[in-house]
């Protein structure tokens, strides 16, 4: 069945047809792009916040769900009921979302149960992100304890607004005990620091970096800093440079980020898949609420490289591949057929026992199940073991990715 699915026009939106998501949109939607409009994210699932509805009937995906078991696999509904485990999502990113983490499942369930005007649902939010269109920028995960000593050491600027015993006490941390202790007073101290101070502290380093070596520049990643300073006058998540890794996925490079880790994206174009859930918990680069002291106290603290969060595919076949994260509530399989894969014979999509959404990326192909034509921005959904079999058309690959239950 094709799906049309819900555009969100966050602020921080690629505009107009500048955007991957406003390009899609258009594979299941008859609305035009409008030229000014931030078009920030499609979502693909039966999320209460956006939720996806057949096409043919405009039947929220939801209801037909409840009305039809036999569209889930059994072990998929035993584990997770009569729902989609996960949310299916296509972000374009123009500038710096805000630093934010998601609670693990038990957090959750208490942050809805307190603060359900904040915290919309109480599930937790682990996923998975995957470069698309070129190169994706992100903040996720602390640095190696090294670096980020090396810059309160370096910045008198954010040593000042960290402060002065917070400093010496992870300049003279040992063991990893005493550093993630360490780490977290100076982080929590960092976003604990008035406004006022972090402004002028924000403004004296941006006025001081011209007058530095190229070499300095560098090694400070004023570049990044000053990209992102631009963006956010004066807010304190401009410090986070200094805090988390930076990191630039390739296309088809993917990272997955569990409970409690920081990060934040910034620049590019990109899929994501996560557990059924919008809970976020923002810190800084955001003009919404910033619930510091949830954030701070649920942050996992644990420091260095960025390849921890790396993840890998693995070759199912010659067409085929899948990524399995450590979660049970989703996984991903993505398919690059070129033309010539099926001039003798259509390709047959490996057969899920859960369902799955599919989104076509690139390329034109037929079924031939329905001898429908399937191009780029649709967006299927197969019920457990739904055989779908292609014949490309054309001369481009035909790239599409499929999310599913990973159980």
């Amino acid at each position: 069945m094709e799906l049309c699915c819900a555009v969100q026009k966050y602020a921080w939106g690629k505009a107009g047809k500048s955007s991957l998501v406003a390009q899609l949109s258009q594979g299941n939607s008859s609305a035009p792009i409008i030229d000014e409009d931030p078009y920030a994210e499609l979502w693909m699932g039966t999320h209460p916040s956006g939720p996806s509805v057949i096409k043919s009937s405009n039947e929220p995906l939801l209801n037909h769900l409840l009305n039809n078991v036999d569209s889930l696999g059994d072990e998929e509904k035993k584990v997770f009921g009569a729902d989609l485990p996960f949310l299916f999502k296509a972000l374009s990113v123009a500038k710096a979302l805000s630093i934010q983490a998601h609670p693990d499942k038990k957090h959750a369930e208490e942050l809805f149960a307190t603060r359900p005007d904040l915290y919309k649902d109480p599930n937790h939010k682990p996923e998975m992100v995957t470069a698309w269109l070129g190169p994706f920028e992100a903040l996720c995960g602390f640095r190696p304890i090294g670096d980020i000593k090396f810059f309160l050491q370096e910045i008198d600027e954010l040593a000042a607004v960290v402060g002065k015993s917070a400093c010496e006490a992870l300049v003279k941390a040992e063991s990893d005990s005493d550093e993630i202790r360490a780490l977290r007073e100076c982080f929590s101290a960092l976003m604990n620091t008035s406004e006022e101070s972090i402004a002028s502290a924000l403004k004296q380093f941006e006025q001081r970096i011209p007058s530095l070596s190229a070499e300095k520049k560098d090694s400070l990643q004023c570049d990044l800093f000053t990209r992102i300073a631009s963006d956010f006058p004066g807010d304190v998540g401009c410090w986070g440079v200094y805090f988390m890794n930076y990191v630039i996925l390739q296309e088809g490079e993917s990272m997955f980020l569990g409970p409690n880790v920081p990060h934040a994206y910034i620049f590019g174009d990109c899929l994501e898949c996560m557990a059924c859930s919008d809970n976020v918990v923002r810190a800084g680069l955001t003009p919404k609420f910033k619930d510091i002291d949830t954030l701070c106290s649920m942050l996992d603290y644990q420091t260095g490289p960025v390849d921890r969060f790396r993840m890998k595919w693995s070759t199912v076949d010659e067409f085929c591949q899948t990524c399995l994260p450590p979660v049970p509530d989703f996984a991903m399989a993505r398919l690059q057929l070129p033309n010539s894969a099926t001039v003798d014979k259509p390709y047959g999509v490996p057969v899920r026992c859960n369902a799955s959404i599919l989104l076509i990326l690139q390329g034109q192909a037929t079924s031939a199940e329905t001898k429908d034509d399937l191009t780029f921005g649709q967006v299927l959904f197969l019920k457990a073991g739904q055989q779908l079999t292609v014949q490309v058309k054309g001369e481009q690959d035909f790239i599409v990715y499929q999310a599913f239950a990973n159980v």
